[in-house]
């Protein structure tokens, strides 16, 4: 208790984030597992239960993922120490409301609300204002306390301080309107936030009731950027089932092969095609390691922005736990049941629990599968209990599948089974409320035509849902909406499903014997496009696989026909041009031969004309908010694999690079997240990035920049104290007469400060130039400008006409000398 007033007084020990990012696919993000992470955390949190801390503090979060691993290492902190405590997990969200990696906050809800925390809320990053939004929304969805703690509004870098504008009045008035408004339970102060801040914050929110928190029922499941209602309007949820190494030859091949992009691919083309979720089994007799592959599996479906929820299909716990690490979203386990007794299924109960997801609980008990409906309901019944009673699972946690066996055996005691599963429906969903019923529909149809298959499908799941189905493992590409399916066939179907008619098998039989599947609904977006708009597309809508094709058509195209053609008369021919008409004769003939001048021009027009500009879009989208990282980071990886690809048709001196450039996090600061994203969008633009790390003294940095004769030098720094060895750089390379072009950026850093800090220590202006960064899209554009002779003078004395007129003043006489041009190191074609 304070000594002057009495009240009580409490400890919050605070644990920040890593610095990594697990859920990204970067090696130097990404390069630690959920138990590293999990036992860092765990350290920290013995450290500050046993300094006496009386709640712990997750603040300042960044990536979901890493949120979750901390959580597990606190709990283990508590299982080491025997103390509990209670636990309050903040995230940071940008001005647009999203986590670094994308994650808004109804995901985070979603995936955070089920785990072992007492209060959820947000800090830092911007000032009450942006976050508005999201606390309306806890506010109105949250079971749990909610946490406010904003900065005193986006800082503002003057004269290398940063200055926080929202003054204590109206911070302490926003913050109160949260209370009144949306029942925020737990308000404070971040970066820029005073004693006076707080004072005024006390006295608006002082002796105000605890606010009575929403009883919602809400149950979602969630990928690391967005939530899905288990309950869709109109249902069902729709589980892609071809990410299935038992149920699709080609993902298995994908698999076996390590092909990640194309698994990538293929998951994309379910979620184009309607899927709410994907169902991921990776089990194959050719592999022993289940675990492994199902932990890249998914962490490849989240690096590359796969945005609906997964479906862990295993029936292995030891893998289903790989997959709940490897995952950021609240997962749905598919599947346990009770063959081998309680013992098993209850392993996967607990890591449901433990990890919030949800289980898919199939009606098999030791007796095998239940055919009958009361016997499917019956086994329903003991894993409910199991589930609820003996390991707290609320209702809605649970997805029960009553299974459905094919109707293509002609095998009589089977005759009945799609109509006793409708039925098992029906009870299950009004016996045990609130739980979620789920069905394997294509099982149903196992062993007909593939012409068949589709309409028997969609018949049974039209029935499925009328007696209340809200998920179906279906592949959304061929499902027909029932009032499509022409009126016989849908009587055949139905005939069929229902046991109408002893002949039913036999007439389905001979109708579509002979028949030819109908084709996927699912329509490729590149289709109908010309090659130049192909790989434009490619590169902003990330679709990799193909992309080698396409560029050696187009350079086959440009080196084939701009030689013969000449005016405008056959523009229109050549725009509905495709890899495809060229054939392979066409590619091969001039691969044979490449390098040529012909093939150099044609590179040089596609990366310029197309690629750059692409990647352009990409940039413009994210800093307007309309992309997430994740997917800009794949645009980068499919720009990359288009770059290596043209390297082979230009003719080169001095290698591929288009220039070298010294990347570094500065001596102080730890922080370099920023620093790798920057780092990912040069390398995969064409520029050698040498890496120095964080913490970089500016000695190390000078040295690496002559020692690989460097283009220019990036500098990144997140605090405002560490910001101070910029100009210290600047100064450094301006006493030693060099002439690298500082390329700058980070929370702390403005476009003011750049200006300012091009001014040195002896009055002369720095001739080489700072560049303020806002985002890596910005050092891209600018590092293309310092490669091009062109503009390289003009940029400079720009920025520096800047600086003056910032300062008032022309410099010192004399004292600036002209940076000199770079080195050209992509060629001319020669004639």
């Amino acid at each position: 208790y304070a000594a002057k007033t009495g009240q009580p007084r409490f400890v919050a020990g605070s644990i920040g984030p890593s610095g990594k990012l697990p859920s990204a696919d970067d090696p130097d993000l990404s390069d630690i597992s959920f138990d590293e992470l999990a036992d860092v955390f765990r350290e920290q949190a013995v450290g500050l239960i046993q300094g006496g801390v009386d709640v712990l503090l997750l603040e300042t979060s960044q990536d979901i993922l890493e949120v979750k691993a901390a959580i597990h290492g606190i709990l283990r902190a508590f299982e080491e120490t025997g103390e509990w405590l209670p636990i309050q997990a903040q995230i940071t969200m940008d001005t647009t409301g999203h986590m670094l990696l994308g994650t808004d906050v109804e995901t985070a809800l979603t995936i955070l609300e089920g785990l072992p925390i007492d209060v959820i809320g947000m800090n830092c990053s911007t000032g009450p204002e942006h976050m508005r939004p999201s606390v309306e929304f806890l506010g109105g969805h949250s079971p749990l306390p909610i946490s406010v703690i904003p900065n005193a509004g986006l800082p503002i870098n003057v004269d290398g301080e940063a200055v926080y504008p929202l003054e204590p009045e109206p911070f302490a008035e926003q913050l109160a309107e949260f209370v009144e408004k949306h029942g925020i339970s737990v308000v404070g102060g971040c970066c820029g936030t005073t004693p006076a801040h707080l004072k005024a914050l006390v006295e608006r929110v002082h002796g105000k009731r605890r606010p009575a928190r929403p009883i919602l029922d809400i149950p979602r499941l969630a990928s690391a950027v967005q939530a899905y209602s288990m309950r869709q309007e109109p249902p069902p949820l729709l589980i892609g089932e071809r990410c299935n190494a038992q149920g699709s030859r080609k993902f298995k091949r994908l698999l076996l092969t390590e092909d990640w992009d194309g698994i990538v691919a293929l998951a994309r083309q379910q979620v184009e095609a309607g899927a709410h979720a994907l169902d991921i089994s990776v089990a194959v007799t050719e592999r022993p390691d289940e675990a492994a592959l199902m932990r890249t599996v998914v962490h490849k479906l989240t690096a590359a922005g796969i945005e609906v929820p997964l479906v862990i299909d295993t029936t292995e716990p030891e893998v289903m736990e790989a997959a709940l690490k490897a995952a950021p979203g609240r997962c749905l386990l598919n599947s346990t049941h009770l063959e081998g007794g309680a013992e098993k299924a209850s392993r996967v109960l607990r890591l449901a629990k433990l990890h919030n997801a949800a289980v898919m609980l199939l009606t098999i008990d030791e007796q095998g599968m239940a055919k009958t409906a009361a016997r499917k309901v019956e086994v329903a019944k003991r894993l409910y209990d199991l589930a609820v009673n003996g390991h707290s699972l609320k209702p809605e946690d649970l997805v029960f599948d009553p299974l459905t066996f094919t109707l293509a055996t002609g095998d009589p005691d089977l005759a009945d089974a799609a109509k006793e599963t409708l039925e098992a429906i029906r009870r299950i969903k009004a016996e045990l409320p609130g739980v979620f019923t789920s069905l394997g529909v294509s099982n149903v149809s196992f062993g007909l035509t593939k012409a068949a298959r589709p309409v028997i499908n969609s018949v049974f799941l039209y029935h499925a849902v009328q007696a209340g189905l809200d998920m179906a493992i279906v592949n959304p590409a061929q499902i027909t909406p029932y009032a499509d399916i022409p009126v016989e066939e849908r009587e055949l179907a139905e005939d069929l499903i229902f046991n109408r008619r002893p002949d039913a098998l036999q007439r389905v039989i001979e109708f579509y014997e002979g028949h030819a599947a109908r084709p996927a609904t699912h329509r490729d977006p590149l289709e109908g496009l010309s090659l130049e708009e192909r790989l434009y597309q490619r590169i902003v809508h990330r679709y990799k696989e193909g992309i080698e094709a396409d560029i050696d058509a187009l350079v086959v195209r440009k080196t084939t026909t701009e030689n013969t053609e000449t005016g405008t008369e056959n523009t229109e021919k050549k725009e509905k041009e495709t890899s495809v008409s060229l054939g392979d004769t066409s590619v091969s003939s001039v691969v044979a031969t490449f390098p040529t001048p012909a093939t150099h021009e044609a590179a040089i027009y596609i990366l310029n004309d197309i690629l750059l500009p692409a990647m352009k879009e990409v940039g413009d989208k994210f800093g307007a908010g309309e992309l997430i990282l994740p997917f800009v980071l794949q645009s980068a990886e499919v720009m990359k694999k288009a770059v290596n690809h043209l390297e082979r048709y230009l003719l080169r001196q001095e290698g591929v690079s288009k220039g070298t450039i010294v990347l570094a996090t500065v001596y102080g600061d730890v922080h370099d997240i920023g620093k790798n994203l920057v780092k990912t969008i040069l390398s995969n633009n064409g520029y050698t990035v040498i890496d120095l790390g964080k913490q970089v003294p500016v000695e190390t940095i000078v040295k690496a920049a002559e020692e690989h004769n460097a283009d220019a030098i990036g500098l990144s720094a997140l605090l405002v104290s560490t910001s101070k060895q910029m100009p210290a750089l600047v100064n450094e390379l301006h006493r030693r007469g060099l002439h690298y072009p500082v390329l700058i950026g980070g929370a702390a850093i403005n476009r003011r400060f750049g200006r300012r800090i091009l001014l040195t220590e002896d009055g002369h202006f720095y001739d080489a130039g700072v560049f303020y960064c806002k985002d890596a899209f910005e050092g891209l554009a600018i590092m293309d400008a310092l490669q091009d002779a062109n503009r390289r003078d003009l940029i400079i004395r720009q920025v520096i006409d800047e600086a003056k007129r910032e300062l008032g003043q022309e410099g010192v006489a004399g004292g600036e000398k002209r940076a000199p041009r770079p080195r050209r190191r992509v060629p001319p074609a020669p004639d």
